[in-house]
């Protein structure tokens, strides 16, 4: 038990560490590190945790921290992995305030933020593309064409539209119990 709560706490430390931008960019290295380097889930639980994570509010990688760590390693796994998430990032906030301030206007700190911006971009889309294999897949269902009309849907409303997200992530979760679940 106590390699599990210690593997979580490494394996979501190290992810955080490296996802620059925010919790969508480290969501690549948690599936890493989750499905590819410890094998607590594999791509589709992966996936399903993704999803069901996004439906919730709050930040996706504590959410996928707390869930991911619970699976593993029941409430103690949990606490570990979402400490590994919090934690280092905090103190390095905290420590590095005074600094940022001085740093702002910096030309090579501002170049470097751009530099790595298309990389994160291809992160973020890397992780979509895997995504759509679960997300567009055919349900039970009757209406092989749903999961993209609801995609189409959610991104009129939201982009153009400007309905708030939820309502939409709200509808999709009746339209799914509904239209897509699976018989039996």
């Amino acid at each position: 038990m106590f390699k599990e709560i210690f593997d979580l706490f490494v394996a979501f430390g190290r992810s955080t560490m490296f996802g620059y931008g925010g919790g969508p960019s480290i969501i690549p290295f948690y599936q890493n590190e989750v499905v590819n380097r410890y094998h607590w889930m594999n791509t589709e639980e992966f996936g399903q945790a993704l999803a069901f994570g996004n439906t919730l509010p709050g930040p996706i990688a504590t959410k996928l921290a707390a869930y991911i760590g619970y699976k593993v390693a029941g409430w103690a796994g949990a606490f570990a992995a979402v400490t590994a998430v919090v934690l280092p990032t905090a103190l390095l906030m905290v420590l590095l305030v005074g600094v940022m301030s001085k740093l702002q206007n910096n030309a090579y700190i501002k170049g470097m933020i751009k530099g790595v911006q298309p990389v994160i971009f291809v992160m973020l889309a890397m992780l979509a593309y895997d995504f759509a294999k679960f997300a567009f897949q055919r349900s039970g269902g009757p209406i092989a064409f749903l999961p993209f009309a609801l995609a189409a849907v959610f991104f009129v409303c939201v982009q153009y539209l400007k309905l708030n997200a939820v309502w939409g992530i709200a509808g999709s979760l009746v339209v799914g119990a509904l239209f897509m679940r699976d018989a039996g």
